[in-house]
């Protein structure tokens, strides 16, 4: 009678730690669901807002230091008549500016790896009730790979007979956001204006084709 008192006993509380068991897995299944969203949310705002403050001062840095104009990087060429016959990319220094920028954003996202900010837990549960509220974790933001850096140009009409070209820097960099039992990779796209000029007269389609491609 005791031993099988005692067996029922055994199986009660194997019973109970099963049950435990499944109720654990089914709350951290809740919460992973719950929270990851808010999380991810959270971490890739904090990832764009960090690159985008090292990659702006990045660019502003660059440009005040080489004075850059448009004559830089295009030449309007004119026929006899004084009308925009083409406009040359100045391929040379496009590169070299592109790779220069390239590199100088690379050592300073490298420079400033492991840059962290902080999150309220509050915030990651979703809730607007909770924003703000609670202890601080915080977020770990690093680079993976190498940003990379195109110059590109836009031609759009600046008022009758006049048309504005304008040379951006485009830039593309991939970061890791991470917070504890999380981490996520985002890709984050910047412009910039470098230069810009008013074209006066008529700028024929193939040279802005011949720009573009």
């Amino acid at each position: 009678m005791r031993k099988c008192h005692k067996k029922n006993k055994r199986f009660v509380i194997i019973l109970a730690i099963i049950c435990v068991a499944i109720l654990l897995i089914v709350i951290a299944i809740r919460l992973e669901t719950a929270v990851r969203p808010s999380a991810e949310i959270q971490a890739e705002q904090v990832a764009r807002h960090s690159a985008n403050k090292i990659i702006t001062e990045t660019v502003s840095d660059y440009i005040a230091e080489n004075e850059y104009t448009y004559g830089d990087f295009a030449n309007i060429v004119y026929d006899e008549n004084g009308r925009t016959s083409s406009i040359e990319a100045l391929s040379g220094n496009i590169n070299r500016v592109q790779s220069e920028l390239a590199e100088e954003i690379n050592r300073r996202l490298a420079d400033n790896s492991e840059t962290s900010a902080e999150i309220a837990i509050g915030s990651l549960s979703g809730s607007y009730l909770l924003a703000g509220r609670g202890n601080s974790i915080k977020v770990r933001i690093c680079p993976v790979g190498e940003a990379e850096v195109k110059l590109r140009s836009t031609f759009d009409s600046a008022g009758e007979n006049q048309t504005v070209h304008r040379i951006y820097a485009e830039i593309s960099a991939n970061l890791i956001s991470s917070i504890p039992l999380y981490s996520f990779e985002t890709e984050e796209n910047f412009e910039f204006l470098i230069a810009e000029t008013i074209i006066v007269g008529e700028v024929p389609d193939y040279a802005v084709r011949a720009w573009s491609s």
